[in-house]
């Protein structure tokens, strides 16, 4: 291959094809796609689904199906910070709506947004699994608990 010619290679389409490759043959393939899509991407532009439906011969409207049903799956870019705030149980009666109310007047976003510069993405989550901190919030996986809405602000700043 020229020179010129790998500069016009998109190498998150290489990859795409390399996921695609390693499960078409496989007894349900859909799925495992899906997942190794969004990790190359961080989210399914319409175009990969598009894509991924040609190449795995599934309609369209079926690939929209599955990805709208699960909620692993996201139709828009995430932030470069996932925000999950617990509203389990525990965390609910600790005081978790408080915190979900203030993290949405900070950030100027409600369950489910990206705030305009993807600085944040926030999501709704039913348990962390750190009852023993509630409330809690866990950003890219860290958990952060005994949380009042004072502390999120000081929280919310350690991260780009």
């Amino acid at each position: 291959m020229c020179t010129a010619c790998e500069e016009l290679v998109d190498p998150k389409q290489i990859q795409l094809e390399e996921i695609i490759n390693k499960h078409k043959h496989q007894n349900g393939p859909l799925i495992p796609v899906l997942q190794g899509a969004q990790e190359v991407y961080g989210y399914l532009p319409a175009h990969v689904l598009k894509h991924i439906s040609k190449a795995l011969r599934i309609p369209l409207a079926r690939i929209y199906g599955v990805v709208t049903f699960y909620a692993q799956f996201r139709l828009t870019p995430v932030g470069r910070n996932l925000i999950n705030i617990c509203l389990g149980t525990a965390c609910h009666v600790r005081g978790g709506a408080k915190i979900v109310e203030t993290l949405e007047k900070e950030l100027k976003i409600s369950d489910g947004g990206t705030t305009e510069d993807r600085r944040f993405t926030l999501e709704v989550v039913a348990c962390i699994g750190a009852c023993g901190l509630a409330p809690v919030i866990s950003i890219n996986n860290e958990v952060h608990g005994r949380l009042v809405p004072e502390s999120i602000a000081g929280i919310l700043a350690k991260y780009e």
